[in-house]
């Protein structure tokens, strides 16, 4: 199942952390807030199989996010 372990609030960040985790060897989905449109000013929830959620975590507090 997957778990959301950060909230980007923009597409760009949302990128960048998907590319930091994924280099780490994180599987990583971002899905948007909102379904409406996929634009840059919207929110996106950062996603990580429950079974990496404390590895993501680490990575992320690590790395300032």
């Amino acid at each position: 199942m997957w778990t959301v372990v950060y909230m980007a609030q923009s597409k760009e960040i949302a990128t960048a952390l998907q590319e930091l985790l994924t280099n780490e060897g994180i599987l990583v989905k971002l899905r948007p807030i909102s379904k409406n449109h996929e634009n840059n000013d919207n929110y996106f929830e950062v996603l990580v199989p429950e079974s990496e959620i404390e590895e993501a975590h680490s990575v992320i507090i690590e790395k300032g996010y």
